[in-house]
């Protein structure tokens, strides 16, 4: 019997650019259903806003995001996530490097609930270059309503906190180019609890042409790694 899909729906305040969900929060919708600490979601069509979107588990396991007969997304489970992690960031560090952060008070971004400038209900990601180093690092204090009943942050959230930070390691100078999310792989390590100060750290990987490729890790105070993820990035022609 085939399994009855699960609707799901990007509430219009988790959006990233304007008119379109946080393509890390559609993310870790999408990948829900899997069950996996590690999966990769791909973007096929921007995320619509306030809208069912129906999740529909696939004959090979994967989960594909359909709305109004459009693919939007699909996800699967991976095994883990094969990167090299930089050195740790501290706290101090991360505070001083959002001091530096480059993102306009206003723009197509300006309003992403995760990074944008313009949001008081955001989480306040604001990801800067780190000094003498080719990163880029944020502070990140949850808010209450991102736990769960077991009192860590959602994975959801989690991976929309992993998205917009790997833009900014990807453009650690130089002009800001438009470039938006066409696939995320990312493994939860170990729950991020939903109190306290986390940091987020960034770091470029390759770039060709229109491509951007970075990643990404959320770390607790003492350094303890929590998750990790790996975006390519595409500037639209």
């Amino acid at each position: 019997m085939d399994e009855a899909p699960t609707v799901a729906t990007v509430e219009g305040r988790f959006n990233g650019p304007r008119g379109s969900g946080n393509g890390g929060y559609s993310g870790g919708l999408f990948a829900a259903p899997l069950g996996s600490a590690a999966a990769e979601v791909s973007l096929r069509s921007p995320v619509p806003l306030d809208e069912p979107l129906m999740l529909e588990r696939q004959d090979d396991g994967s989960v594909q995001a359909v709305h109004g007969g459009n693919l939007i997304g699909e996800a699967h489970a991976l095994d883990g996530l094969d990167l090299s992690l930089p050195d740790p960031v501290g706290l101090e560090e991360a505070r001083a490097a959002s001091e530096r952060y480059r993102a306009p008070a206003d723009g197509v971004f300006s309003h992403c609930f995760v990074c944008g400038r313009a949001r008081e209900d955001g989480f306040g990601v604001f990801a800067g270059p780190v000094e003498g180093r080719e990163l880029a690092a944020s502070t990140w204090a949850p808010l209450p309503w991102t736990a769960g009943s077991d009192g860590s942050v959602r994975p959801e959230f989690v991976w929309a906190t992993l998205d917009c930070p790997t833009y900014f390691a990807s453009h650690l100078s130089g002009e800001l180019t438009l470039s938006v999310l066409v696939r995320q792989r990312t493994e939860l390590h170990a729950p991020v609890p939903a109190s306290g100060e986390h940091v987020v750290v960034a770091w470029p990987i390759e770039a060709e042409g229109r491509k951007r490729l970075a990643g990404a890790a959320v770390l607790g105070a003492d350094g303890a790694l929590l998750a990790t993820t790996e975006i390519l990035l595409v500037e639209p022609r």
